[in-house]
């Protein structure tokens, strides 16, 4: 049992504080609590005065369990010299106290490990497969299929769209027209266009075209 650090407040009437700690638990962490005495006029035969006036590592339901234990061991020595029964039954508490948070923290641990090993398994086998869930995965996985569909089309339509004939490129921009004779321009070669030649070829061609003709007759012409 560890050593209990007593104080005196007064005499008159005899007020004291005691600290009392915990055997060490895990981590070796103690749990710890200051009780406030007083003796009445007539003590032994009515309780003392008590009180819990400061806690370490304790929460507000073992202050209220050490303050009822307070109660029940006062009225159970009533008429004995009783603070060492009251003393000694609150160390017990607390270590009662470290036993379960050391239990409690071990239960958390097991609690995640299980949690940990289920996520694994989770994972290594997958889901098993139902009605219920095959029915639901494969409305989603056709709604996704069909979303797909329609960005292929749309980018399909939109591609079509974007491309444009010979004809449209000509309206597009009348230049195309004479765009190799500035290429020929813009490379040195200067481009001079007798539009008289072209019709001047035209007629040459026909009038060989004519006399190449075993057929042709001048007269057959005149007759017309």
């Amino acid at each position: 049992m560890r050593p209990h650090v007593r104080t005196v407040l007064s005499e008159q009437p005899t007020t004291f504080t005691i600290t009392v700690t915990s055997e060490a638990g895990e981590n070796d962490e103690t749990v710890q609590t200051t009780l406030k005495f007083t003796y009445r006029e007539k003590y032994p035969d009515e309780t003392p005065l008590y009180e819990v006036i400061s806690q370490e590592n304790l929460d507000d339901n073992d202050v209220m369990d050490i303050t009822k234990l307070l109660e029940q061991q006062a009225e159970e020595n009533l008429g004995m010299v009783m603070i060492f029964t009251l003393v000694s039954a609150v160390q017990e508490k607390l270590n009662e106290i470290v036993d379960q948070i050391k239990t409690r923290r071990e239960e958390e641990k097991k609690q995640k490990e299980k949690e940990a090993e289920e996520e694994e398994k989770q994972r290594f086998h997958g889901t098993p497969v139902t009605i219920e869930n095959f029915l639901n995965w494969k409305a989603k996985f056709d709604a996704e299929l069909l979303e797909i569909k329609r960005k292929k089309m749309k980018e399909e339509e939109q591609a079509g769209k974007n491309k444009l004939s010979g004809k449209q490129l000509f309206e597009m921009d009348h230049n195309l027209d004479t765009s190799d004779i500035q290429f020929l321009e813009e490379a040195g070669n200067s481009v001079e266009v007798d539009e008289s030649l072209f019709q001047e070829m035209d007629d040459l061609e026909l009038e060989e075209d004519e006399e190449d003709d075993p057929d042709y007759n001048p007269v057959n012409l005149d007759s017309d």
